[in-house]
């Protein structure tokens, strides 16, 4: 079931489904070290590494962005294959004032504009770089942020480029992902359907009990923006611990 935030100015666009509301704070209590799927300990099993096919991505980023929650996101590297389960996006539309296509194709978005199924990979601050899955037909601008991940493989290389005291702490924001997974421009545009890319987003095969576990979808809205930032555009799983930020059960929303 999905959830919607409580600060909604109005309905969410493409049939988007009600559910209850929450509210968002930040989580600041001990978490143990992940266990369980968390913590699976895998080689590069090619194999069970079957990518989302394009045709996922041609809907709108709203869509995608719920419907990537439990699939995971893997970066192939010299050390073998990294990555996590995704837990938690954000969806920027191509009429969203906040989406970088807003404004039109230029030189850094114009991957926003390509194929659905592309990777859109832009710089922050001038050092930390964020990951989009793009969506949408070709000349769209379209893109879904993927704000935090669940950490499952390749601990290890990834704990090298970001030390940290619990695991939860590896990938649970954009550029804490993308400094673990060794994501720059380098591999903006690159397909992420494809399961020889550098980057990609393999299905997961239990993805229905990943969402048992860890649901249920919440919608609130998105983080660190401030234009159209009352927009409930944020997903993720609610009983994930590796979010960037929490989301609070209230009450049935429009009760």
């Amino acid at each position: 079931m999905l959830y919607q935030a409580e600060l909604r100015s109005r309905p969410l666009k493409r049939g988007q489904i009600s559910g209850f509301t929450f509210v968002c704070k930040p989580s600041f209590f001990f978490v143990p070290p992940l266990t369980g799927i968390h913590a699976v300990s895998v080689s590069d099993r090619r194999n069970s590494h079957l990518p989302l096919p394009p045709s996922f991505y041609e809907a709108g980023a709203d869509v995608v962005a719920s419907a990537l929650l439990g699939h995971y996101l893997l970066r192939r590297t010299d050390a073998g294959v990294c990555g996590g389960m995704i837990v938690e996006t954000e969806a920027y539309l191509a009429d969203d004032p906040a989406c970088h296509a807003f404004g039109g194709e230029t030189s850094r978005n114009r991957a926003m504009f390509g194929l659905p199924g592309r990777a859109y990979v832009y710089l922050i601050y001038g050092m930390h770089h964020c990951v989009n899955a793009v969506c949408r037909p070709r000349g769209v601008g379209e893109a879904v942020l993927i704000r935090a991940l669940a950490p499952v493989f390749g601990l290890e290389q990834m704990q090298a480029r970001r030390p940290v005291l619990q695991s939860r702490e590896l990938t649970n924001g954009p550029a804490k992902l993308c400094a673990a997974l060794q994501i720059d421009r380098e591999l903006d545009a690159v397909n992420i359907c494809d399961a020889r890319s550098l980057l990609f987003i393999a299905k997961n095969a239990s993805r229905s009990a990943a969402l048992r576990r860890w649901g249920p979808i919440a919608a609130t809205p998105r983080i660190g923006i401030t234009k159209a930032a009352h927009l409930p555009l944020r997903y993720l799983l609610a009983g994930s611990e590796c979010v960037s930020r929490k989301a609070i059960l209230r009450e049935p929303f429009g009760s």
